[in-house]
């Protein structure tokens, strides 16, 4: 009949303790009773046990709250499950995946991000991400029109054809009205004063 295994407690020495067998779990619970380490393999657990009992104390490690994502990404890991961000991990990722050296983020990707976590989107991939910078895939596209205006009104202002207007950001917008909503170049030169002009005595005052 086998020896019937003690408490813990009444153990005196590790040559005793290591007589009996042990499961892990079990391990663990000792070495967390007794403010020791108790994270580890079996075999790193009955090191800290034997330690204990030579008097040498194996205390619990402070680790410091890590966000770490041990998923391995792929092509179909869902950007809200991958810790996806504009980092340089991610950067070298996507270099990796299109052979592009610096890889920049473009604008349409980021509007893609920022869609995404705004409708909270968990089927959206690294690989739908992908075909957004292949432009193989309309999913969200960056609104450059503030940009395009700008430029269209500083160009405008530069122009001496524009000096003669008392209302400079009026005469620009009657202007940009027709380009924006036109399909060529959405650029200032100062044929448009030449074009629009009937435009601009309807609307100027």
């Amino acid at each position: 009949m086998a020896e019937k295994r003690p408490s813990f407690d009444d153990i005196t020495s590790f040559d005793e303790f290591n007589k009996y067998y042990w499961y892990r779990e079990e391990l663990m619970q000792i070495c967390k009773s007794l403010g020791l380490e108790y994270r580890g393999t079996k075999r790193e657990l009955n090191y800290i046990i034997e330690q204990y009992f030579k008097g040498n104390l194996i205390k619990k490690k402070l680790i410091k709250n890590k966000k770490v994502n041990q998923k391995i990404v792929t092509l179909n890991s869902p950007l809200l499950e991958c810790g996806f961000s504009f980092n340089s991990k991610f950067r070298e990722y996507f270099s990796s995946l299109t052979k592009v050296t610096p890889f920049k983020f473009t604008a349409d990707m980021a509007a893609a991000w920022r869609k995404v976590k705004r409708e909270n989107n968990s089927s959206f991939t690294i690989r739908d991400l992908l075909n957004v910078y292949y432009g193989d895939l309309d999913y969200a596209k960056y609104d450059n029109s503030a940009c395009q205006w700008n430029q269209f009104l500083k160009d405008f202002c530069a122009d001496e054809n524009s000096y003669c207007y008392s209302n400079k950001l009026k005469v620009a917008s009657i202007l940009w009205k027709e380009v924006r909503d036109s399909k060529g170049e959405k650029t200032y030169s100062k044929d448009l004063l030449i074009k629009y002009a009937f435009k601009i005595r309807e609307n100027h005052k």
